[in-house]
């Protein structure tokens, strides 16, 4: 062995404190994120003329292939520039956040005995908010597009369960399997949260444990297919975790079968 091999806990470490908020390693990757985003923002709005420079037509580049995925998705072009900036915004971070991960001294550069950087999306606080302003935010969308009645109609069908009373048994039979479909779907939606704040962290703290193992084995070498496929990875992760997101403000902003021609009338 070349090195002691350092395994990373679940948790991030503390770094430094301001005041009673504790600042973490992937704290510190996530302001790096920022602060890229924030430089190249305003150099992308700086540079933006009618003659496009090298700068500008990459960026519109990227934008015209996101569209076309989008587009795929949402089958309406409406609701993609509709959905584009937080869909965008979450698979640009989520990228970025994972590629920060491996650069030069994430995971080797140590305060203490604590890691100084560390990958962003390893912190499963981090996942866990972005899924919840994944879910959350598809439903605020649904309330706006489709009013906040028909959207909870879609959950709670208390409504159909006593006008059922006056057409029957069986009538009274399927609106209770409705509402209990509807229940079913509330569990969903808590299920949806912890599935995509799971499956992002779980694959992006694997890959680090993986890299940690490799390069305390065998220092350079070996570890460069490795940190090419994490590079993948990265990209695969971000584009999951936000096209998963866009289906779900496509799905939630759709009318419910049968309410289609009120909505039209």
């Amino acid at each position: 062995m070349s090195g002691e091999i350092h395994i990373p806990t679940l948790a991030p470490e503390t770094i430094f404190h301001i005041g009673n908020l504790a600042v973490t390693n992937t704290v510190i990757n996530v302001w790096i994120a920022i602060i890229i985003f924030l430089i190249l923002g305003i150099s992308i709005k700086r540079s933006v003329k009618l003659k496009p420079g090298k700068l500008q037509n990459a960026c519109e580049f990227f934008l015209e292939l996101i569209l076309g995925y989008f587009d795929q998705v949402t089958g309406d072009h409406k609701k993609t520039i509709r959905f584009l900036p937080i869909v965008g915004a979450i698979f640009f971070f989520i990228l970025l956040s994972n590629w920060l991960g491996l650069l030069p001294g994430t995971g080797s550069i140590h305060i203490g005995e604590n890691m100084l950087l560390r990958p962003a999306n390893t912190d499963l606080n981090l996942t866990l908010v972005m899924a919840l302003i994944s879910v959350i935010g598809s439903h605020l969308y649904a309330f706006a597009t489709i009013g906040i009645f028909t959207h909870l109609g879609k959950f709670v069908q208390i409504k159909n369960v006593f006008k059922s009373f006056k057409k029957g048994p069986m009538a009274v039979l399927t609106a209770i399997i409705e509402f209990g479909v509807g229940l079913l779907e509330i569990i969903s939606e808590i299920a949806k949260v912890i599935s995509l704040s799971l499956r992002l962290f779980g694959n992006i703290f694997a890959g680090e444990v993986l890299i940690s193992v490799i390069s305390a084995l065998v220092v350079a070498i070996v570890p460069a297919p490795f940190m090419l496929l994490e590079l993948l990875v990265g990209v695969i992760q971000a584009a999951v975790f936000s096209m998963l997101t866009l289906v779900y403000l496509t799905v939630a902003t759709s009318v419910p079968h049968g309410e289609e021609e009120s909505h039209q009338n």
